[in-house]
């Protein structure tokens, strides 16, 4: 809870559920507690019949290993990030929250989770002690938010100021395209080199830029921002869009993931978006 932010109850009724109790198959022949499945997974496989017949679940070393995965699915998953805004305590609304997301197909996901966690009194591993409360990372939505950056009358981002909203992601100021725009209209409007601003975008070649792009006015980082270490591959996202919803030159997102150019995720992928410790 302390590294992920998500309540303890719920991890616990979650892998309580899904694992019987730790009796099931997956569980001990797998160490998989919460029946993932693969998804382009590299480790060892387990296979378990389940929507298909002898379908593909991932294989740990340990049962910590499957529960830091789950922490990693739900905190790293676009879908899930608006439950990580409500109170830690509300174990409800993350139940009913998980089962909105699509976690579970059962109609009543929500009540057996809610049932484990007051039956057994999980509730009370939520509260902790200011000190650990403290180092609970920020939220999903926070640690993503753009802002508005103000430029000093002496930067070179003024004068693209005034004409245009000027945010910022992981420190590195962008505006949005307005569905007019090319990047060498961009470069000749703000006095850029055009080649420059599209390295700042991971592109080789000039061309219209459809509205509401967003569009780098520095180099992009090498890593992402501090507590968004992974993303989870959803439908329709490639390296290239990830690049750009991070910050992070599209090179490095190929390094830390051992890909080669042009290679792209599958959905359900974790995605490393910071240099591994």
């Amino acid at each position: 809870m302390v590294e992920t932010g998500i309540p303890a109850s719920i991890t616990l009724a979650q892998g309580c559920l899904e694992s019987g109790d730790g009796n099931s198959r997956l569980a001990v022949e797998g160490n998989n507690h919460f029946g993932i499945k693969c998804h382009g997974w590299k480790g060892k496989t387990i296979h378990e019949d389940d929507d298909a017949k002898g379908e593909c679940f991932r294989k740990y070393p340990n049962a910590e290993e499957s529960y830091r995965d789950h922490g990693d699915f739900l905190r790293y998953s676009r879908r899930y990030a608006s439950l990580f805004d409500l109170e830690r305590t509300d174990y409800k609304g993350w139940a009913y929250g998980l089962k909105a997301a699509g976690y579970a197909t059962a109609p009543d996901y929500a009540k057996r989770l809610i049932k484990i966690i007051e039956e057994n009194n999980l509730a009370q591993y939520d509260k902790l002690s200011d000190n650990l409360a403290s180092e609970i990372p920020p939220t999903p939505t926070q640690s993503s938010a753009s802002f508005v950056l103000k430029p000093d009358s002496g930067s070179p981002l003024y004068r693209i100021s005034l004409d245009r909203e000027i945010r910022e992601r992981n420190g590195v100021p962008f505006i949005i395209a307005n569905g007019m725009d090319t990047y060498g209209s961009l470069a000749k409007e703000y006095k850029l080199f055009r080649r420059e601003l599209l390295k700042f975008n991971d592109l080789k070649r000039d061309h219209k830029i459809p509205q509401g792009t967003v569009v780098y006015l520095e180099k992009k980082k090498r890593e992402s921002a501090k507590y968004l270490d992974k993303h989870v591959v959803e439908e329709g996202e490639t390296l290239y869009l990830l690049s750009q919803k991070y910050a992070i030159q599209l090179k490095y997102l190929y390094k830390y993931n051992n890909m080669k150019p042009g290679q792209e995720p599958n959905p359900g992928d974790i995605l490393i978006l910071r240099a591994p410790k």
